[in-house]
């Protein structure tokens, strides 16, 4: 295991298709001192949010941060599951799984 703890998997293993966009699976660590990708996990990508997950404060920070990161409109970013926990799925609307696999990898995600 890396000294850091955190598993590394392959960026395609963490999207999915949907009829409407792709699927990114995260895990949102809330109350970190920065809002930024942790990196790759075996099913999920790590993203820690500044933000208390208090009245959905993490959860709009976290799609903010997205948003701005990956360069889509906020408005093109939805949580499909997981508003209330960790685990979360979100949907980026109109985009391929590739081209989001491909603004992962330019935002850092994948190194």
């Amino acid at each position: 295991m890396p000294e850091d703890g955190v598993v590394r998997t392959g960026l395609m293993t963490v999207l999915a298709s949907h009829k409407e966009g792709a699927v990114l699976s995260l895990v949102a660590v809330p109350r970190a001192a920065s809002t930024e990708f942790v990196g790759l996990e075996r099913e999920a990508v790590r993203v820690r949010v500044a933000a208390p997950p208090v009245d959905g404060a993490a959860n709009d920070a976290l799609v903010r941060f997205l948003a701005r990161a990956l360069v889509v409109p906020r408005s093109r970013v939805k949580i499909l599951s997981g508003e209330t926990g960790r685990r979360k799925r979100l949907l980026f609307m109109g985009m391929s799984q590739e081209e989001l696999g491909q603004r992962l990898n330019v935002a850092g995600v994948a190194r």
